[in-house]
């Protein structure tokens, strides 16, 4: 077991040399015009994104479930909402129709329209956001 992990420590390159200076390579670099700031902003827009899985997808096609733009910028709203409160997995009712959401990562899990509804008991989410 020592051997093993002595052989792969012994395969790992060692580098020799002096490194550059900070001063070098920032003056050697052209500037972008765009600030960290705004980077980061876009960076912060593409989290509330939201996605459908493959289950989910597949769900919203074989169901009728149609989403209009306006539609996704509501589930987006439900799960800004969702994520505000802490919620991990979420019930969003939005329509008639139910999405069971992940506010972690901002991806529907699955979908269901109205008629399918009634008699369902939904479980192992945090809550549910009402639009």
């Amino acid at each position: 077991m020592d051997d093993l992990l002595i052989q792969r420590r012994m395969r790992m390159p060692v580098v020799t040399g002096v490194p550059t200076s900070p001063e070098a390579v920032r003056s050697s670099q052209p500037q972008t015009g765009t600030s960290f700031r705004d980077v980061l902003e876009q960076e912060a827009q593409k989290t509330t994104e939201l996605s459908f899985s493959r289950h989910a997808a597949g769900r919203v096609a074989e169901r009728g479930i149609e989403i209009s733009r306006t539609g996704m910028e509501r589930l987006e709203e439900g799960l800004r909402m969702a994520r505000e409160k802490g919620l991990n997995d979420t019930l969003i009712l939005m329509d008639g129709s139910a999405f069971i959401v992940s506010a972690q990562n901002g991806t529907v899990i699955t979908a269901m329209p109205s008629q399918e509804l009634n008699g369902r008991v939904f479980t192992n989410i945090d809550g549910t956001v009402i639009l």
